[in-house]
């Protein structure tokens, strides 16, 4: 067995990821290889909790022009990440993985409701643990509902794939001479307002003593490397 760095892990997905080139849902080869990459590192034997975005189906900032409340629009929002979970539970079992969808957003008839004893329960029985509904509650993030997750199971690392390689001090897509960190801490975020992760987030994870390793998810094996302790993108502690 491979010598792993992170032996349970929190990973977390953007729901836009899903859409591939799509202007919105699934593209199916995208879910298919992601399933694929989590079904590497499981077997690995490392433990693994998923927390996944709903930016693929619906997301407050997108659609300020509806004028919807806002707790209306983050309660759909919370609903779009309950769909991507079961989009990917599914992929996952079509790998021969056994998955389990849970929700802090109660939707019984679909998944089960959230409760750190079962989740945890499901972790060591070597399930892949998808975390949906965010916090359960509007105005937070799913970066938060992901640092929250982390502490709550015991993960010792979340993992926040993006679609660059580094944390920068502005984008780098529009700004050449863009600064990367390959370390940083969390007080760099919030004093420099880096827009890697909400407040709340860096706020949770520093509090909680819970590292977090932003890298690019779109190279494929990257996950693996996460996990074996690989040097590749910016660890924040």
């Amino acid at each position: 067995m491979a010598k792993l760095k992170y032996k349970r892990i929190l990973l977390k997905l953007s729901g836009e990821v899903f859409k591939g080139d799509l202007d919105f849902g699934f593209d199916g080869k995208i879910l298919k290889g992601l399933a694929q990459e989590v079904k590497k590192v499981q077997k690995l034997g490392c433990q693994v909790a998923i927390v996944i975005g709903g930016g693929n189906i619906w997301r407050y900032r997108d659609f300020k022009h509806l004028t919807l409340p806002r707790v209306t629009s983050d309660t759909m929002g919370m609903l779009a990440t309950v769909m991507n979970a079961l989009a990917f539970e599914s992929a996952l079992n079509d790998e021969g993985v056994a998955a389990r969808a849970m929700s802090s957003f109660p939707c019984e008839s679909a998944v089960e409701n959230y409760s750190i004893k079962k989740a945890k329960h499901h972790l060591n029985k070597g399930r892949v643990v998808i975390f949906a509904g965010g916090t359960g509650n509007p105005f937070f993030t799913t970066d938060s509902a992901a640092a929250l997750r982390a502490l709550e199971v015991d993960c010792d690392v979340l993992l926040k794939a993006t679609k660059v390689d580094y944390v920068y001090d502005k984008d780098p897509v529009k700004h050449k001479d863009a600064k990367k960190f390959t370390k940083m801490s969390f007080q760099d975020v919030i004093v420099n307002g880096l827009e890697v992760m909400d407040l709340t987030c860096a706020s949770l994870c520093e509090s909680g003593n819970m590292p977090m390793l932003v890298f690019n998810l779109n190279k494929k094996g990257n996950i693996e490397k996460a996990v074996m302790g690989d040097k590749i993108g910016t660890i924040i502690n």
